[in-house]
């Protein structure tokens, strides 16, 4: 009767008992990827290594340094709960402001753009903080608002308040993509969070008649002289050959190595565009190497693996314990699926070139550290929720 009872209690302890989720599937995707950005990398970079710092590995050494403090970042993050970066949402924005601002006097120059400042011996990208800043404070700030956010004056807040980050990373670093990237995140926050679909088609259209009238003026002044470095660059995305020598001389490239890969490419180490051909291979035209090396077959493959990457993410901000741990990972989701389908668009010439990296892979310190960390907040998030055991 005694081992009868300990056994009636110990199933009723059991069947309350709840169970805390981590999302390994997650995890590995994630380490599938930095392993592969990895090798991609010092295939794509050896030569330009070898030929200008004298040491094949030189690009793959500093980028393995950034992706190892970034994971220790991520494990770190991971096991603090995730409401503890509420505190922190206000100085996130602000931390952002200043340091694009610190670009103006203290930031350096590197290909040709001014983005980086130079933080305990490593090299910042301030429009990287920028995003998870604006993820926190987006986070927080609807939840703040909670049904005020469905009025018109509540959607006019949210989607005024990345505007002057956008503006300055735009103009100070004279990186149009991040700020794309950045308001493209405060745009799916804000869908996920208001039910009135009618507002974002508005947007939407406004936002394709604006570049499309945006075109129509470049296409139009083409022959006046006066385009700047921008308006060039779209002309060039509309007719690459004539600009063959100048602004569309990268796309070609690109081009080239994506049509020469076939469909299984012509084998990992073989391209031909990394011999000098192709103007920052390792970065922004990395996916073009893996397409010409791995040929269609890889592509679509490691397309394959963000698009599993997003749908976890889907999976834990469906589960979320709350609306600001949803929201958290619905910001994370966004900068990394905006960010890939605009390297894809830029490298197969479907947008025009803006140069913007592809998550895990191009080579970045500053990229991979908080990506990774970003990555840590979701599985934060995904550690607060509970699985009862039935």
């Amino acid at each position: 009767m005694a081992e009868r009872r300990y056994g009636n209690n110990l199933r009723r302890r059991t069947r309350g008992q709840q169970e805390s989720f981590f999302d390994y599937t997650l995890l590995f995707i994630v380490l599938f990827l930095l392993a592969f950005g990895l090798v991609m990398l010092y295939s794509t970079s050896s030569y330009d290594g070898s030929s200008q710092q004298g040491d094949p590995a030189f690009y793959l050494k500093r980028q393995l340094l950034s992706t190892i403090i970034g994971m220790a970042a991520m494990i770190v993050v991971a096991n603090i709960p995730y409401h503890f970066w509420e505190h922190f949402a206000v100085l996130g924005y602000v931390v952002s402001i200043i340091m694009i601002l610190l670009i103006i006097p203290f930031g350096y120059e590197a290909n040709g753009a001014k983005r980086w400042l130079r933080v305990a011996g490593m090299s910042i990208q301030p429009a990287e903080v920028a995003k998870l800043g604006m993820i926190l404070f987006l986070a927080s700030l609807i939840c703040r608002m909670g049904r005020n956010i469905r009025t018109g004056k509540g959607f006019l807040i949210v989607l005024m308040i990345p505007m002057p980050i956008c503006l300055l990373v735009w103009k100070v670093t004279e990186n149009m993509s991040s700020a794309i990237i950045i308001f493209g995140i405060a745009v799916l926050m804000l869908f996920v969070s208001s039910p009135d679909y009618k507002r974002f088609i508005l947007l939407g259209l406004a936002g394709v008649a604006v570049c499309v009238l945006a075109v129509f003026v470049i296409v139009s002044l083409a022959d006046s002289g006066s385009l700047g470095v921008r308006g060039t660059r779209i002309l060039a995305w509309l007719d690459p050959e004539a600009y063959a020598s100048g602004k569309g001389f990268q796309t070609l490239q690109a081009l080239y190595a994506i049509g020469s890969g076939g469909i299984l490419g012509k084998g990992l180490g073989q391209s031909m565009q990394k011999l000098g051909f192709l103007p920052e291979a390792q970065n922004d035209m990395i996916f073009s190497i893996i397409c010409e090396e791995l040929g269609l077959f890889g592509a679509i493959s490691i397309l394959l693996l963000f698009i599993l990457l997003i749908w976890r993410f889907m999976v834990i901000a469906n589960n979320a314990p709350d609306l600001f741990g949803a929201l958290l990972v619905v910001g994370v989701m966004g900068h990394i699926a905006i960010q890939v389908i605009l390297n894809v668009a830029v490298v197969t010439n479907t947008i025009p070139n803006t140069g913007i990296s592809l998550p895990f892979i191009s080579y970045g310190g500053s990229s991979v550290l908080f990506l990774l960390t970003e990555i840590g907040i979701v599985l934060s998030v995904g550690r607060g929720i509970r699985l009862k055991d039935l």
